[in-house]
């Protein structure tokens, strides 16, 4: 800090010409001073640097006793000397030099030229016509100006970023907080398996020493029974030794031998023994039994802080509040339809939902009541592939049959967009007012996401950076599509089985292709997709009846099920209840699947 003051004085010296002594006097005055006895210190002149400061000027900033005034007057022939009362320094104006006029002082401002200006400036017309003001009143404004924004700074801008700091301490005490829960869950999870496998080995163990003593037994009276016969043999041996031995032929006559029976051997006993067959995981295999981390994001959000008033603001932006996800969803409502075969629903509003099927009519349903509104047709006639609502409020829906994308505003249905060789499907609205639509070629051979404002194309995304198609394109494929709160486009794609998310420039992100086990364990075949206020991104699931429920990176997180039946397209409303239309039941069902802040 006194190497800045030194060198502001340095500056200050040479601006003001030849007084040099003031780089002096800060030496003598600060960098010489001890810290401990500073206080008692006497202000020396900065010419002669021993007497007692008396004066000062006002125009060179420099300490000056009585003796010295008239030497620092002719060291600066040139200046306009202000030399006062040391009390009273800093008590005369300085005027600005004029940059055009040596010697002359500013005391008036020209607005159009925005700079000041001396008398011998207006004498000479340079500013002729122009609009000139004394300038005192240029300083007060200023003054003026700097003192709301000293408030601004002080009463405002500090404590918010105060505020701010204190967000980010309590956000690093979560983290350290957070991350030592998660380390605690998993080392007692690694426990929890190491119980499983010790108990799992014990049992093995146990039915190993079953199996050993079970034919140890069988061997074993088997070996009994061949040293019995082995006994028997010698005592047999030892009979025929006496027949032969023997000269009392009645004896002879009356021994009868066995060999025969010994001939037969018994059977050989085939030892079978049990084999430990190890099953080998795989890295992958062994993260998806024991468990896996979510993702984790640390990102800015786009509104960022607001600043801190003591008025609320409907404007100032905030970020989310943060929800979990319930242990067990629970169905709120049921809206019957009416369709033959029900397609798509869209949010109007958190009481009133749009919904589309088999036919050419579109009606609009009381979510509370569960009653018909409202009912539109199509244009064309043909049934809708998707149907979407627009940041205004107006239903848009495509007609793939008519290859055009249509917006229905007071009843009254206008052509926006109409395409050549290529059908829409999938359909949504986007933040920024846009609207994306997801569409294949005649030919099925080619599939794409384009960006619209209005009717105007205002970008393509079709392939990933090793030029891949990135979307299935046959015929019978099914795309829908949505927005996430990140800005990343996400696809539901029936053909490749998988969500395929992009970045909002088109880059790939990740593909998600289900997880396994699947509540009906079946193949993934991902129908209508949404997201939340959380970015997670929600796919149904139509061969196994459920929602698959994904973070914006891709993770799994859960499976949504509640009796679901075929379910189709999705929406969520601005509470994060979820919409799911059951195709073949043609029901809709409101589920709340996120705790309620």
């Amino acid at each position: 800090m006194l190497y800045v003051i030194y060198m502001y004085l340095e500056n200050v010296s040479t601006k003001y010409g030849k007084c040099y002594h003031v780089s002096w006097a800060f030496k003598s005055q600060y960098l010489k001073m001890d810290p401990r006895t500073s206080a008692q210190d006497v202000m020396r002149c900065d010419l002669c640097e021993t007497a007692v400061v008396q004066m000062h000027c006002d125009t060179c900033l420099v300490n000056l006793c009585t003796a010295c005034i008239g030497k620092h007057i002719l060291t600066g022939e040139s200046k306009d000397h202000k030399v006062v009362k040391f009390q009273d320094r800093k008590s005369t104006l300085l005027y600005p030099e004029c940059t055009t006029h040596n010697k002359e002082r500013c005391k008036m401002h020209c607005k159009q030229c925005n700079i000041p200006v001396c008398i011998s400036c207006i004498e000479s017309n340079q500013h002729l016509g122009h609009e000139l003001s004394n300038i005192l009143r240029i300083l007060d404004k200023k003054k003026d100006i700097f003192k709301k924004e000293r408030n601004e700074l002080n009463e405002t801008i500090y404590p918010t970023y105060q505020d701010i700091a204190s967000d980010v301490q309590n956000k690093i005490s979560q983290l350290e907080k957070e991350y030592g829960d998660l380390s605690t869950a998993i080392t007692k999870h690694g426990e929890d398996w190491h119980r499983e496998i010790d108990k799992l080995v014990n049992e093995l163990k146990a039915e190993v020493d079953v199996m050993k003593n079970t034919q140890l037994q069988t061997l074993q009276k088997y070996l009994d029974e061949i040293n019995k016969t082995m006994s028997d043999i010698k005592d047999e041996i030892d009979s025929i030794e006496m027949a032969i031995d023997t000269n009392d032929l009645s004896n002879l006559f009356t021994i009868t031998s066995n060999v025969q029976r010994y001939r037969n051997l018994p059977s050989r006993i085939m030892l079978s023994l049990p084999k430990f067959i190890p099953r080998k995981l795989q890295g992958e295999e062994l993260t998806k039994l024991f468990g896996s981390l979510s993702s984790r994001s640390l990102t800015s959000d786009k509104h960022g802080y607001s600043m801190k008033t003591t008025q609320k603001s409907p404007e100032a932006g905030s970020s989310p509040p943060v929800k979990q996800l319930l242990d067990q969803p629970k169905t709120v409502t049921t809206i019957d339809t009416g369709y033959r075969e029900l397609y798509n629903v869209t949010c109007l509003s958190d009481e009133e939902i749009w919904t589309s099927g088999f036919d050419s009519t579109m009606k609009l349903y009381s979510i509370n009541q569960g009653s018909l509104l409202k009912s539109i047709t199509t244009k064309s006639g043909n049934g809708p592939q998707d149907i979407a609502v627009t940041k205004s409020g107006d239903l848009i829906y495509t007609d793939s049959w008519d290859k055009t994308v249509n917006i229905v505003n007071n009843e009254k249905i206008e052509e926006v967009i109409r395409l050549k060789n290529w059908r829409p499907y999938g359909v949504c609205s986007t933040s920024s007012g846009d609207f994306l639509v997801i569409m294949d070629s005649d030919d099925n051979k080619q599939s794409k996401v384009l960006r619209y404002s209005g009717s105007t194309e205002k970008q393509t995304i079709q392939f990933d950076d090793k030029g891949k198609p990135l979307y299935s394109f046959r015929h019978y494929d099914i795309h829908y599509i949505t927005e996430n709160r990140n800005l990343d486009i996400c696809v539901s794609d029936s053909g490749a089985k998988a969500v395929v998310v992009v970045n909002q420039a088109g880059k790939l992100r990740f593909r998600y292709t289900g997880y396994t086990p699947a509540p009906k364990n079946k193949p993934f075949s991902p129908r209508g997709i949404t997201t939340d206020s959380q970015s997670h991104i929600l796919t149904a699931d139509d061969n196994n009846h459920c929602v698959h429920i994904i973070d914006q990176d891709g993770q799994f997180l859960r499976y949504i099920d509640c009796g679901l039946s075929r379910p189709w397209r999705l929406c969520i409303d601005t509470n994060d209840n979820l919409f799911v239309a059951q195709c073949l039941n043609k029901q809709v069902k409101k589920i709340k699947y996120l705790y309620s802040i």
